[in-house]
């Protein structure tokens, strides 16, 4: 994993795209006017070409620094589907699909309630953003690297068939493979003036996350089960073809040698034939002098 220590724009980037989505532009701007006037031109460079979030992005930057081991277990999870899912059968990857789903909404669900903490309302269309985010980091590896960075900038959309162009959905490049800095949110003087139509929302969607990630994780169970047995098949009917194809191989020499047999009697059968000609020819005009010879005998007769 990248350290922030070690790179100063990832450590720079780590700290601006944790702040509010509001603040970003003149933080980032100050910040970069602060490194040009200590004589790091090109770094200040690089700071101000970081690019402001998409709101479905930070939103997804924002869990994944307050919930760091909910976003480790999802992709965890996510790991552990792609390698079932190779042996799956066409009911099993619904089911699979069906599952994931349902994690990547609760998911969803808790990650609006962080903004919302965060005085940012999250709409249905930014909601299905962030769900569709979520499932391209379990089924892409390379996106869920993306969306453990902390780094995002837009939202991703994978299939797992065709590949996504990560690269262009993080602040900068090395975000992939970097680790996002946990945070706390941030003590706030402001009243809280949110409606919460329900005060147990956020224990609710944890609770239905876990179930998700629980059927799941039976899902996985029942794949591998269902796995090791096509294996037993496959490796018995492997053994199978194998016998066959050896009296495959005994039956083509003893065709083989029946072919060369066949071809040896028929070059038999040509000479007898021709030995059969010539004696016919032969009695036909011994035939001929015979009775040639029985009718002079008559007329002497």
């Amino acid at each position: 994993m990248t350290s922030a220590a070690t790179d100063p724009l990832l450590e720079i980037a780590d700290e601006l795209y944790a702040a509010s989505l509001s603040d970003f532009t003149p933080t980032r701007d100050a910040r970069a006017k602060a490194l040009k006037a200590d004589g790091e031109t090109e770094l200040a460079a690089q700071v101000k070409a970081l690019r402001k979030a998409s709101l479905a992005a930070w939103v997804v930057d924002l869990f994944v620094r307050r919930d760091a081991d909910q976003v480790e277990q999802v992709l965890s999870m996510g790991a552990a589907l792609r390698e079932a899912q190779a042996g799956m059968s066409g009911d099993d990857l619904r089911a699979l699909t069906r599952q994931r789903r349902q994690l990547t909404a609760a998911i969803t669900q808790q990650a609006r309630s962080l903004a919302g903490e965060e005085g940012v309302k999250v709409t249905q269309a930014v909601a299905d953003q962030v769900e569709a985010t979520l499932t391209a980091a379990m089924v892409d590896e390379r996106c869920g690297q993306a969306v453990r960075s902390g780094l995002l900038v837009s939202a991703l959309s994978a299939t797992g068939v065709d590949e996504v162009d990560v690269a262009a959905a993080v602040a900068v490049p090395e975000a992939l493979g970097f680790v996002a800095t946990a945070r706390a949110p941030e003590p706030t003087a402001r009243p809280d003036l949110r409606v919460v139509p329900d005060p147990d929302a956020d224990a609710k969607a944890r609770a239905a996350a876990e179930q998700a990630l629980a059927e799941a994780q039976d899902e996985v169970v029942a794949a591998q089960s269902a796995y090791d047995d096509a294996s037993v098949d496959v490796e018995r009917l492997q053994a199978r073809q194998l016998q066959l194809e050896a009296e495959i191989d005994e039956l083509k020499r003893r065709i083989a040698d029946l072919e060369e047999t066949y071809d040896e009697v028929d070059d038999e059968l040509g000479d007898a034939d021709e030995v059969r000609a010539e004696a016919l020819s032969s009695l036909e005009e011994a035939t001929s002098v015979r009775d040639a010879a029985a009718k002079a005998l008559e007329k002497l007769a």
